[in-house]
């Protein structure tokens, strides 16, 4: 039991580290101003890929990759992909803490895709809690004919892409995958995906843009590699609650640097998928206890 305890422990210290690391990303990227969202996008995982490699080359195991590991991290890394492209283009378009939770809802999809792919059945108080919080998201949506409503679902899709990916971070852990391989895969694939985009529609950066880009890069890394480790030491419905933390320190951040106030909807959306997510911890932990 208590080996149990110490696992969970370091998995919410990874989460709550990857929230910061995130918040910090999405700040970057709405730092670098009007570029094309695949460039950004490129320039994101470019460092995490560089990063991921020197670690991987300097460790013990190399480059070797589990053959039983290919199709997930194909998913993984495809998945991700998809959900970072949904992400980046709302975080252009909306307030940052509004793209950060609607990208939150990663974890209810999570619950929905471990039932499939890893067998974890959750019970009935975890689904009520996954359809309360995507109603909360149509506080933040705003169901209307107006883009900026098309643009918080595209966030709510980057939320979907992201739930997906982890899920098969789980499973690659369960196997035994090492997290740096999981992150190699993945940013490596998002670049050959991006590349293309970038070639054809490539605006010249400014030397400031540049920076904010490869800040985004490195900020995202250490939100990778932490997310990575938090979900091989717990499953999501444990510890999933604690990774809100990065809206709380992104809406921080535009307020404090971009002037951003969400409005009482957006806020109304918070206050529904956070408390349904602190709910459900608090049910399982007391089921756990």
């Amino acid at each position: 039991m208590k080996s149990i305890t110490n696992e969970k422990t370091k998995g919410i210290f990874y989460i709550i580290c990857a929230g910061f690391c995130f918040a910090l990303m999405t700040f970057f990227v709405r730092l670098s101003g009007e570029l094309p969202t695949m460039e950004k996008a490129f320039f994101r995982n470019v460092v995490a890929a560089f990063v991921s490699i020197l670690m991987l080359a300097k460790s013990e195991g190399g480059f070797h990759i589990k053959k039983t590991s290919w199709p997930s991290l194909f998913f993984r890394s495809f998945c991700g992909t998809a959900g970072l492209i949904c992400n980046f283009y709302a975080i252009d378009r909306l307030n940052i803490s509004d793209a950060n939770m609607l990208n939150k809802l990663s974890p209810f999809f999570a619950i929905i895709a471990s039932y499939f792919i890893l067998k974890e059945k959750a019970n009935i108080i975890e689904w009520i809690t996954v359809i309360i919080a995507f109603l909360g998201a149509l506080f933040i949506i705003k169901p209307s004919f107006e883009m900026t409503s098309v643009y918080a679902l595209i966030g709510a899709l980057g939320g979907l892409g992201a739930g997906l990916a982890y899920t098969f971070v789980r499973k690659l852990g369960k196997m035994g995958e090492r997290g740096p391989v999981i992150v190699m895969c993945f940013s490596v694939f998002s670049c050959i995906v991006t590349l293309p985009f970038l070639i054809l529609n490539f605006v010249p950066m400014t030397a400031k843009q540049l920076v904010f880009l490869l800040l985004a890069g490195a900020s995202a890394t250490g939100g990778q590699l932490n997310i990575t480790k938090a979900y091989t030491y717990a499953p999501a419905k444990e510890i999933s609650v604690f990774d809100y933390t990065q809206v709380l320190f992104a809406a921080l951040l535009g307020f404090l640097f971009l002037g951003q106030i969400p409005d009482v909807y957006s806020v109304i959306g918070y206050v529904i998928i956070i408390g349904c997510a602190l709910y459900k911890w608090h049910y399982n932990k007391n089921q756990a206890d």
